[in-house]
């Protein structure tokens, strides 16, 4: 059943006619993003063809919010098996391809350096590749992070012409994903398959279990009655709602498919607002307060693994010829996050609360309160 198809129309920036019925392969499925991004396809009238590894740990939003019944396919399997991928490829016929699976957290990156680099750059070569051998494919959405940047700490914004760098391995193997999308653009895809890639990061929203992340680790000490210990307190970091970044590649797919498609094949940053550029601190202080009684937060000053100071993202390319714009405040986002776990924690239909949050988005309209 499609949900709320004229008022999903908001989404991006043509009418849900533009997916009606359109094949689409989604890699990362399975994930946080994927799931929302299911969903959000699903309700656009989009046949979604899933290619994933399973869902990592217990709980994830893939299982609670009963992604896998949204889909016209559902294929487990790995990015680096070349044969699987293409055949899904080959079976799901899809127009648009949105490549969402990563090994996506800075921590593991340390810890399986070689593991992240196979699937962030060996992976995304692989899915290019079997992109090319398909007829089918129109347009090609690869994404990335915001972390692909040289990052010198000097707190600019960053746009999408600056030198591609990554301290860590995860951010590094992310900045090679693009310079390996680059190459099949320029090698294979130019004139054939309009192939862009998609920047954005330190998204935040319902259903993100990940550990080492600053708001799901907010609200497990919070549930559990513990308080939360701030590793970086003041890192500054482009906050966003998850929906943010997945209306942008919505967007940019749609441009891809147009008649002109081939000039917006090339790097896109989706980032917030400056005014939702805040610390760790500041954000988990907001979190805390929408929690309420007993939520405590205090600074550990741990430092840990290498990570960046302060991240800022220029968007505003994305903003003058996508017409793509943020549509919460980071309390918004928030606010809408906190009320989604406590509607998990009242045992409400995840699925529906998902579908709720994803027409207010669209709508233009605060997701809580």
């Amino acid at each position: 059943m499609v949900f709320g198809r004229r008022a999903l129309e908001g989404v991006a920036s043509m009418s849900a006619h533009a997916w009606s019925g359109r094949s689409v392969l989604l890699t990362g499925h399975t994930g946080f993003k994927g799931s929302w991004l299911s969903l959000m396809l699903r309700g656009l009238g989009a046949r979604v063809h899933g290619y994933a590894l399973d869902p990592i740990g217990e709980p994830s939003l893939f299982e609670r919010g009963r992604i896998a019944e949204t889909l016209a396919t559902d294929c487990r399997a790995n990015l680096l098996d070349l044969p699987t991928l293409t055949a899904a490829l080959e079976r799901a016929a899809p127009e648009v391809v949105l490549h969402l699976a990563a090994q996506p957290l800075v921590k593991v990156g340390y810890a399986d350096p070689v593991g992240t680099f196979a699937t962030n750059v060996m992976g995304t070569a692989h899915l290019l590749e079997a992109c090319r051998r398909v007829g089918s494919v129109k347009a090609i959405v690869v994404v990335t992070t915001d972390k692909v940047y040289r990052n010198e700490e000097d707190g600019q914004a960053y746009a999408e012409s600056e030198p591609l760098g990554g301290h860590d391995p995860y951010s590094a193997s992310k900045a090679a994903a693009e310079i390996v999308s680059a190459s099949y653009r320029s090698s294979y895809l130019h004139g054939v398959v309009p192939l862009a890639t998609a920047r954005a990061g330190n998204v935040l929203g319902g259903g993100d279990w990940a550990a080492d992340r600053l708001v799901p680790d907010c609200i497990r000490a919070f549930e559990a009655g513990e308080t939360v210990h701030l590793r970086r307190p003041g890192a500054i970091r482009p906050w966003q709602h998850v929906l943010e970044p997945l209306s942008g590649y919505l967007t940019l797919a749609e441009h891809l498919l147009a008649s002109d498609g081939e000039k917006y094949a090339q790097a896109w940053n989706f980032g917030p607002e400056p005014s939702s550029v805040c610390t760790v601190e500041e954000v988990a202080i907001q979190v805390a307060e929408l929690w309420g009684a007993g939520a405590k937060v205090t600074a550990s000053h741990e430092e840990g693994f290498h990570e960046a100071g302060v991240l800022r993202l220029d968007s505003s390319k994305a903003a003058s010829l996508l017409q793509w714009h943020p549509r919460w405040t980071l309390s918004q986002a928030l606010g809408a996050t906190v009320e989604w776990h406590k509607s998990f924690r009242a045992g409400e239909d995840m699925q529906r609360v998902c579908e709720r949050q994803i027409e207010a988005y669209a709508q233009g309209r605060v997701a809580h309160g």
